[in-house]
Order: C-alpha cells, then sequence, then structure tokens
C-alpha cells in the first residue's frame, strides 16, 4: 500500500502565530509581517519544490500576492484570539515524479477553491537531507483563508464561512480526506501504479 497522509491544521493569533511568518516558511520566501512589524525571511530554506497561489477567477489582483494576500487577512481578523487559516497537511505516494506531484496537488488545491470559494497558498516540500527523514517524505503544506472571496467585490467575504466549524467540522474533514485518497488513487493509476491508499 503507498503512503497516505492527510491532516487539517488551523493557523491562530491565539497561539502567537503569525499567518505571514507561516507563509514564508512553506514558501521559502521573504515576507513582512505588518501586524507584527517584523521582517519574516526564509529565503535560505531548502527543499521547496514548488510554491503557488490557487483563487476564485473574479479575486482581486492584489490579494494574489503572498506578502499582500497574507498580511491582508492580518488586518481583516482583528480579534487577538482570530483564526487566521486553516492548512492540509498532504503526503504524496514515493512512486509519483515532480511533474505527477504537481499535478496532482493542482487538481487538489483547485477543488479546494471551487468548494470554498477560499485563496488557496500550497508549497511542495522535499524530504530533508541530513539524514534525519525518510526520504520518500514528500509532502505539501496548503493554507487557506477562513473567508470566502465575495463574487461581486473580488474580496474578502463579510462572514467567515462555516464549513469547518464545530457543527459541520467533522462531515466537512471526512469529505477531503476520502476525496484526497480517491485523488491520490487516480494519480496512481494514471502513473501506471497498482499500489493504492486508503484513508481509514
Amino acid at each position: 500500500m503507498a503512503l497516505y497522509h492527510f491532516s487539517v491544521k488551523a493557523i491562530s493569533r491565539a497561539d502567537g502565530r503569525s499567518v505571514v511568518a507561516c507563509a514564508a516558511y512553506r514558501a521559502g520566501e521573504k515576507l513582512t509581517c505588518e501586524y507584527y512589524g517584523k521582517e519574516q525571511d526564509y529565503t535560505r530554506k531548502t527543499g521547496v519544490e514548488l510554491s503557488q497561489i490557487y483563487a476564485p477567477e473574479n479575486t482581486k489582483s492584489v490579494l494574489l500576492d503572498r506578502n499582500q494576500l497574507w498580511n491582508s487577512v492580518e488586518k481583516t481578523e482583528r480579534k487577538k484570539n482570530a483564526l487566521l487559516a486553516r492548512e492540509f497537511e498532504i503526503a504524496f505516494p514515493s512512486e509519483l515524479n515532480a511533474q505527477q506531484r504537481k499535478k496532482m496537488l493542482d487538481e487538489l488545491c483547485q477543488n479546494l477553491v471551487k468548494k470554498h470559494g477560499v485563496i488557496v497558498d500550497a508549497a511542495i516540500h522535499a524530504p530533508h537531507t541530513d539524514g534525519g527523514s525518510d526520504e520518500r517524505n514528500y509532502h505539501a503544506h496548503i493554507m487557506f483563508t477562513t473567508r470566502a472571496i465575495d463574487p461581486q467585490t473580488g474580496n474578502f467575504s463579510a462572514k467567515k464561512y462555516r464549513d469547518f466549524s464545530r457543527d459541520s467540522g467533522t462531515k466537512t474533514v471526512c469529505h477531503w480526506r476520502e476525496s484526497f485518497a480517491d485523488l491520490t488513487n487516480q494519480h496512481l493509476e494514471k502513473a501506471g501504479y497498482d499500489v493504492r491508499v486508503d484513508h481509514r
């Protein structure tokens, strides 16, 4: 059976976290967090295979820039304990190559945008080369906004979407776990492999 990993995490100001810093680390870039007045420089980070932003068609162009996107989130979410973003962390089957991993990531992120109307910021990370991790551990960090994009304005909606709320969150996460397993199996089959994954 091929490798399967799918987890959901929250990025919250209540934990003292900066969503700009998280984005900078995952993309291996230098971003400036205006909320904390601090530069976050991860340009020396190695192993970032690719990073990309996915968004609804009508999204304002300013929100397609990583630094502007996450600083806009920091400004929009004013509470001291604000939930700033959610994140899927996924593992790719070791059988897939870089091009196949990108196609798989594209499909997953586009589905996420389509279903929830959010902006997605994703990065694929290669395994660490220091010998301390599994050399098969190609994985992706998929951060996405807690507010959908308003189709009329191209900006963040006034209210947060409730798909991951306490009432419906379990059902939503189960959907994505199963959906990711199906997607993985489809791409393994396309690549000519007989191995499969199971999300259960």
